[in-house]
């Protein structure tokens, strides 16, 4: 039995700022980034809105991985394969002028005071354990327990790509479950080729541990490496984001930056390439 803890669930499609209710962590940090990341995205011409229709999230990945600008989406975003529920995780979508859905995050939150992920991966990534092939070799994966947050599902239409929203965005979804939950860990799963061009930093993680095997998985024959922040790791790389993107002098700065700097090459180079849970490849 999946264990669910206990929270406060918002109305569905609500604007994010507005769906923010803060019960845990650092309340001035993680009510500013939400406010100031979501001028960010309104900035560029998106409304962010937090969502719990599932199944939304399954057709809007169908539509456009039939377009091949996206991934299947994994099983634990998906209400038909998995436990998934507006009591355990949202999703944010990222809405233009015209009402189109342009770009999306999701996170899961598990309840695991008394296993850990070594033991969890095979029902979190397919959405129940059936007995799929599942190796974990992630050193990491042993003390992955209590409230862990995964991450993923983040995509962003190929013409919005390379203006650092899948940088933003998953930070955004963090900070608000981050409120919302006593989160012990934020977790991903990323390609070596991201970690190898130092791309994955970019996420927000700190630690990367090796690996999660999924042999003969619908996705091929997959090798994922754990991406991993303590809650301590993730204020941090929030409050980071925060001064050196999100702040007014941040953004002057920005304005004056070429397109060649580490931050743009680093989403025009990931915006659909390499991430699992953490971006769009598998998510």
């Amino acid at each position: 039995m999946t264990l669910i803890y206990p929270n406060l669930v918002p109305q569905d499609n609500l604007r994010l700022p507005d769906a923010l209710t803060i019960q845990y962590g650092p309340a001035p940090l993680l009510a500013r980034f939400v406010l100031e990341g979501d001028k960010a995205a309104r900035a560029q011409g998106l409304r962010l809105r937090l969502r719990t229709d599932f199944e939304e999230l399954v057709y809007l990945n169908k539509e456009h991985a039939s377009r091949g600008s996206w991934f299947r989406l994994v099983n634990m975003f998906n209400p038909e394969l998995s436990g998934i529920s507006a009591e355990n995780a949202y999703w944010l979508s990222g809405e233009n002028e015209a009402g189109e859905i342009v770009a999306s995050w999701a996170g899961r939150v598990f309840y695991w005071p008394e296993t850990s992920l070594a033991e969890e991966a095979c029902a979190m990534f397919y959405g129940r354990d059936e007995g799929q092939p599942c190796i974990v070799t992630a050193p990491a994966a042993t003390n992955i327990s209590g409230v862990v947050l995964c991450g993923g599902s983040t995509w962003v239409r190929p013409d919005l790509r390379g203006q650092r929203l899948s940088q933003l965005l998953p930070r955004i979804g963090r900070a608000y479950a981050l409120a919302r939950w006593p989160v012990d860990w934020g977790i991903g799963y990323v390609s070596r080729v991201l970690i190898e061009k130092g791309v994955a930093t970019g996420y927000g993680y700190r630690n990367f541990s090796y690996s999660v095997f999924y042999p003969g998985s619908p996705w091929g024959e997959l090798e994922v490496v754990l991406a991993n922040n303590s809650v301590g790791e993730c204020y941090d790389d929030l409050a980071t984001f925060l001064a050196n993107e999100l702040s007014p002098a941040a953004h002057v700065d920005s304005q004056a930056r070429s397109g060649s700097t580490i931050f743009e090459v680093s989403v025009t180079k990931t915006s659909s390439d390499g991430v699992f849970q953490g971006s769009s490849s598998l998510s």
